[in-house]
């Protein structure tokens, strides 16, 4: 319990008391002027009636506040939920656009990966034939030159020995 509530629960009790120790003077008749008239009425217990339909008023604004209050939490909570399932839609569909993307690019490295696998290999298949030209041309200029120089020496010391 609240402490107003307390502190309202509290004064009621102590009016009740203070009406009970002093009932006989609540209900003693008095001369009441209404404006125009007058009437021999109780006072005490006018003020009790008065007091009651004030308390229960007062509570009945307070019982209709608070219902106000929670219908107006409750299309809140309402609206955050729509709120928040329509964010978690979007997030969704982001992350959704995001993967197609991230799909996509790795398909395109994955293109480009293996079209310059392709050119490395062509290009190294060209370099490996020229380097067997390459090596073939230089193998036949080698083999004539060592004929050369072999006709050389043997065609030099056949001379010499003649001489």
């Amino acid at each position: 319990m609240g402490t107003r509530s307390l502190a309202a629960v509290v004064l009621l009790i102590l009016l009740a008391a203070f009406a009970a120790a002093n009932w006989g003077a609540f209900t003693a008749p008095t001369q009441l002027t209404l404006g125009v008239t007058s009437v021999q009425a109780p006072l005490g217990v006018l003020m009790l009636g008065v007091c009651a339909l004030l308390v229960l008023g007062l509570g009945g604004l307070a019982l209709w506040v608070h219902t106000r209050s929670l219908m107006e939490l409750r299309r809140q909570v309402k609206t955050q939920q729509s709120l928040r399932e329509l964010a978690d839609k979007a997030e969704a569909s982001r992350l959704t656009q995001l993967q197609a993307a991230l799909d996509a690019a790795t398909q395109r490295l994955s293109a480009q990966i293996e079209a310059s696998q392709a050119r490395l290999l062509d290009r190294i298949d060209h370099l490996q034939r020229e380097h067997a030209r390459d090596v073939a041309e230089n193998a036949n200029s080698l083999a004539a030159a060592l004929a050369e120089f072999d006709q050389r020496v043997t065609g030099g010391t056949g001379q010499g020995a003649q001489d």
